[in-house]
């Protein structure tokens, strides 16, 4: 009695609190943009819904050079991808570095259904105001903001997509964490990566570290041999979710590149 009791607490918990634990922002405080990336200018996004949300956005070397829109994953802010941003600047790219609701000390709390209508303000910037045809466009998604432009994909083709440590949908992943708990009957939000992606045209490169402690490498093997247009499955040695390897490290960096030179 006192194991289901307890269940049946943990349960109820994950009901009314799920989000908290999906969604870890950041809220800052986040610098300007010139202060960490050279070039980089502070540029504000509106979405669908009324809410003004922060974003860096860097100009690419050469007037037609490719854009990358970065949509991140579920922990801190837009400061932590500065690196990337910066790798990717360093070889022509222009970068658009944003954060959700909720984070970096944006308006609004996170949901899937809101950062659908943020990655949608990100994309109308860059075709909007940045004046990136929507053929040079490059969609990049770090885990959780993998399943965000897999989503984005299906509405709006990229030339180019990569996902890096995706998972095949949030539940799955869930219940390797919480295994004790009935994860896929409770969740919110779905993010379902590998259904999405089966009908995404773009040529889209899978990015995953084979010791990923976060999402199981076999999920992101899986979103991969899901691909209706697999360009590239990229497996980085020994590297963990976090490591800074699969923040700017080389295979990662070159893997954009490559992906935005694709036509």
């Amino acid at each position: 009695m006192a194991v289901v009791l307890v269940l049946a607490v943990l349960t109820g918990l994950l009901w009314a609190l799920q989000r908290r634990l999906v969604y870890l922002p950041d809220d800052g405080p986040v610098p300007a943009a010139a202060d960490v990336l050279p070039g980089g200018r502070d540029v504000v996004l509106r979405t669908s819904d009324g809410l003004a949300l922060g974003a860096w956005f860097v100009s690419g070397r050469a007037p037609d050079a490719a854009a990358v829109l970065v949509a991140n994953g579920n922990g801190g802010h837009r400061g932590l991808r500065a690196p990337l941003a910066r790798a990717l600047a360093g070889r022509g790219l222009a970068v658009l570095l944003f954060d959700y609701r909720g984070y970096g000390g944006n308006p609004g709390s996170p949901s899937e259904a809101g950062l659908a209508r943020d990655v949608r303000a990100a994309r109308t910037f860059l075709v909007a105001e940045a004046g990136v045809p929507p053929g040079r466009l490059v969609y990049y998604g770090e885990s959780l903001g993998a399943a965000v432009v897999a989503e984005l994909s299906g509405e709006h083709p990229p030339a180019g997509l990569l996902l890096r440590s995706p998972f095949t949908d949030l539940a799955a992943v869930g219940s390797e964490h919480y295994p004790f708990l009935p994860v896929r009957a409770l969740l919110r939000d779905r993010y379902p990566v590998a259904e999405r992606i089966a009908s995404v045209r773009a040529p889209t490169t899978v990015v995953l570290g084979d010791a990923d402690s976060i999402v199981p490498p076999a999920q992101s093997r899986a979103v991969a041999d899901a691909a209706a247009r697999l360009h590239r499955l990229v497996e980085v040695p020994g590297a963990d979710h976090n490591d800074r390897v699969l923040l700017d490290g080389d295979a990662l960096v070159d893997a954009v590149v490559e992906l935005a030179g694709v036509r």
